[in-house]
């Protein structure tokens, strides 16, 4: 095989892991864990990208995905104030 076809597999076995251990994985009630193990499918994901040499999607699938990212993660931390607040 070559090293597409590797990439490829890879990026699926990645995909196929990572949301089953965000659906029902460790400290799935944390919902900055839950975030952080969304970001497992999402390298599969690039990584299918990658092997289809689909340039542009890759490119636009990181950047947005980092500022969703970036997003979340202050959604997350002024949930977290806010229930300590009440």
């Amino acid at each position: 095989m070559e090293l597409v076809e590797y990439i490829l597999y890879i990026g699926y076995a990645l995909l196929v892991i990572g949301t089953l251990g965000t659906v029902i994985g460790p400290k799935v009630d944390n919902p900055l864990i839950r975030m952080l193990n969304v970001e497992v499918p999402t390298i599969g994901v690039c990584f299918i990208f990658l092997a289809y040499d689909e340039t542009l999607a890759l490119m636009t699938f990181i950047a947005v995905n980092a500022v969703l990212s970036l997003i979340l993660v202050r959604a997350v931390i002024l949930n977290a104030e806010y229930e300590e607040n009440e």
